[in-house]
């Protein structure tokens, strides 16, 4: 189990992503120029590592890195309901601009919590940087907060997705690319 035989279909390529992430980086870097402050990119682990390796790399503004680590999924398909942060950030965010960087939005529910609990923990202000959204599954709007902007590389169609950091029951997050996973394989 875990193999790209597991894959229905490539919706986007290494080389899209690519792309993509260097387009976000460079809107995201314009606006850090022009917004000034300190800046802290904080990654949803574990979603997210691949996205927020290749885009920091790409930022030209002094950034700090931090990961948080919420849970909310098991190792389901589904969302299993109100997440929870099991592994807190290691930097002090009060008075920074924090740009979230997740792997997918989806029923909005995490990353609403997150934007929520960086408020309270002191941010100026949230920007939120997702490789995807599915505005299809969202069950709770996301209210950035401080003048964030939202940053979006596509919008996924409403099939689960694995690669590029996204996983089922932890396998597939090395594929370089996200695809489409074979119904039959999380249905059993």
């Amino acid at each position: 189990m875990g193999s790209e035989s597991d894959i229905e279909r490539i919706l986007y390529t290494e080389s899209d992503i690519s792309k993509r992430v260097s387009d976000l980086a460079a809107e995201i870097s314009a606006d850090l120029s022009s917004s000034g402050g300190s800046t802290v990119f904080v990654g949803v682990a574990t979603g997210a590592f691949l996205l927020i390796a290749d885009l920091v790399r790409r930022i030209s503004a002094p950034i700090t890195i931090d990961f948080i680590r919420v849970e909310s999924y098991g190792s389901g398909t589904e969302s299993c309901g109100e997440p929870r942060i099991s592994c807190d950030l290691k930097l002090d965010v009060t008075g920074k601009h924090v740009v979230l960087v997740e792997d997918i939005v989806d029923t909005g529910r995490t990353l609403s919590s997150l934007i929520s609990y960086l408020e309270k923990k002191g941010a100026t202000s949230v920007s939120v940087c997702s490789l995807l959204d599915k505005p299809s599954r969202r069950k709770v709007e996301v209210k950035l907060v401080g003048g964030g902007k939202l940053y979006i590389g596509f919008e996924c169609p409403d099939y689960f997705v694995v690669g590029y950091g996204m996983d089922y029951a932890e396998l597939y997050r090395n594929l370089p690319y996200v695809g489409i996973l074979k119904p039959e394989i999380y249905t059993k």
